[in-house]
C-alpha cells in the first residue's frame, strides 16, 4: 500500500491525524512485528495490508511475517478456530506434533526477526506457538484474537490457554470474547480501509461493468451475503432465507466469496451450497479470488440489502463494508455483529433464516426505512470503524506495553 495518512484527512479530519502522530513520537523507531498465517484471503490479512505501512509512516519499524505450513497443519489449525468457536474437536497428539512441529520449522526462520523486535503481534492461534520457541526474546509479545472465544471447546482452550497465558499481553475484539489469561487484555474492534479497492468509490463503468459480467437483472433487487465459503457464515441458512422471500417478492440473491490459504474446508462448503442452489438462476455463485476487491465493491454497491447471517463471528468486516456502501445489513445475532448492526436503526439482528426473510421482506416493502437506515449506517461506520480509530488504539496499546501499566482489562 502506498497512500499516506493525509489521504484520510476528508473521511475523519485532521484533528485525528494530528492525534495519530502526537501519539508515535514516543514510538519512534520501534520494532514491531506482526505474525499471521496468510497474506491474502480474511479480515487478518486486509488489515494488516494498510496497519503496517502506515506505522511506518509514523516512525515505527513495521513488518509483517507469515508462518508456512502443509495441508495437516491447516487443518489442525482449523480444528482450533472452530474449537474457540465452540465446536467439538478431537485433539490428538498427532494434531499436536503437527503443530508444534511446524512452528518450530516456522521459528528456525524467524528467530532472530522475533527474539529482536521490540513488540511482537501474533494473529489467532496458528503461529501463536512460536512464544515457546523463542527464549531469547527481548520484547514484548501480543496475542491478537480475531476469533469469538467466548464459549471455547475445553479441550482446544486447555492447550492454547498453556501458552497464550505467556504472552505479555493479549487483545480481543468485544469483552464479552475475552477469555482470562493473567495479562492485560485489551479491547480493539476491527476497521476497514475507505480507501482501499474493496471500499473507494468506483466509476459507472465499473458498475455497469458488474452487472453484465454476472448476468445481474438491474430492475429487481439484490441481496448479497460476501464471505468465505465456511459454515460458520451460514451460506444455506441464507439460501433458505431466499427461498422464502421469493414467495412473496421477486428478487436475486449473490453469494459472493473465495478461499483462504489457511482454510482447508472451503472447497468442501462451496459444494454444499452449489447444491442448495440447484438451477435457480436467481442465485448467483460467485466464487472470486482473493484480489477481486475491486468486484466486490461494486458488487456491495449495486445490492439493495447486504446479508451476513453467520452462526458464529468474530466480527464481520463485511459488514462494515456494506454500512460504509450505505446499504441496511441483515446480520446474525452474533459476536461482532452485534457491535455493528444497531438493531432496527442500521440493519436487523436475526436468529433464523426465517427472521432474515422476514426483515428482508420488510425492507423491501418499506424503501424509505430502507434508505435510512442505509444513511444511519455509513455513518455509524465512518465513526467506529474507520481505520485510523484502529491505529490509535494499536498506538495506545503499544504506549501501554512501553511505559508499563497495572490494569488487568484495558478497554482502548
Amino acid at each position: 500500500m502506498n497512500r499516506s495518512l493525509s489521504e484520510y484527512e476528508p473521511f475523519v479530519g485532521r484533528a485525528i491525524l494530528d492525534q495519530l502522530y502526537q501519539l508515535a513520537d514516543d514510538l519512534k523507531g520501534m520494532t514491531v512485528v506482526h505474525v499471521n498465517s496468510t497474506k491474502e484471503g480474511g479480515g487478518v490479512a486486509e488489515i494488516l495490508f494498510w496497519m503496517v505501512p502506515l506505522m511506518n509512516e509514523l516512525g515505527i519499524k513495521a513488518s509483517w511475517e507469515v508462518v508456512e505450513g502443509n495441508s495437516e497443519y491447516f487443518n489442525v489449525t482449523k480444528m482450533f478456530h472452530n474449537g474457540l468457536q465452540g465446536n467439538k474437536a478431537n485433539f490428538t497428539s498427532a494434531a499436536k506434533k503437527i503443530y508444534e512441529g511446524t512452528n518450530e520449522q516456522n521459528a528456525q526462520r524467524l528467530r532472530p526477526i522475533l527474539e529482536n523486535a521490540d513488540a511482537v503481534f501474533m494473529h489467532d492461534p496458528q503461529p501463536a506457538y512460536l512464544l515457546k520457541l523463542c527464549p531469547e526474546r527481548k520484547g514484548r509479545w501480543i496475542w491478537r484474537c480475531h476469533i469469538d472465544a467466548s464459549n471455547p471447546h475445553r479441550q482446544i482452550w486447555k492447550y492454547l490457554r498453556s501458552f497464550l497465558s505467556d504472552y505479555d499481553a493479549s487483545v480481543f475484539s468485544m469483552p464479552n470474547f475475552a477469555q482470562y489469561l493473567g495479562n492485560p487484555q485489551f479491547i480493539i474492534a476491527p476497521s476497514i480501509d475507505p480507501l482501499s479497492d474493496k471500499n473507494c468509490q468506483i466509476s459507472v463503468s465499473d458498475i455497469n461493468e458488474t452487472y453484465d459480467k454476472f448476468n445481474i437483472d438491474r430492475n429487481r433487487p439484490i441481496l448479497t451475503q460476501v464471505s468465505r465459503f465456511d459454515r460458520f457464515k451460514d451460506p444455506i441458512g441464507v439460501i433458505k432465507a431466499f427461498r422464502l422471500v421469493q414467495n412473496f417478492s421477486p428478487a436475486q440473491l449473490i453469494l459472493a466469496g473465495g478461499g483462504a490459504s489457511d482454510d482447508p474446508e472451503g472447497a468442501a462448503v462451496l459444494e454444499e451450497v452449489k447444491e442448495a442452489a440447484g438451477d435457480d438462476p436467481d442465485i448467483h455463485i460467485l466464487m472470486l479470488p482473493s484480489d477481486a476487491h475491486k468486484t466486490i465493491n461494486a458488487i456491495q454497491r449495486i445490492s439493495t440489502i447486504i446479508i451476513q447471517k453467520s452462526t458464529r463471528e468474530g466480527f464481520g468486516l463485511t459488514v462494515t463494508e456494506g454500512l460504509w456502501k450505505g446499504k441496511p445489513v441483515i446480520g446474525g445475532n452474533v459476536g461482532g455483529i452485534i457491535l455493528q448492526v444497531k438493531d432496527h436503526h442500521t440493519g436487523f439482528l436475526v436468529n433464523s433464516p426465517e427472521g432474515a426473510a422476514h426483515r428482508i421482506r420488510y425492507l423491501l416493502r418499506h424503501q424509505g426505512r430502507l434508505r435510512m437506515m442505509g444513511e444511519k449506517g455509513r455513518e455509524f461506520a465512518r465513526d467506529n470503524f474507520l481505520l485510523t480509530r484502529h491505529l490509535r488504539e494499536y498506538l495506545t496499546l503499544l504506549l501501554g506495553l512501553k511505559k508499563g501499566f497495572t490494569n488487568r482489562l484495558i478497554a482502548t
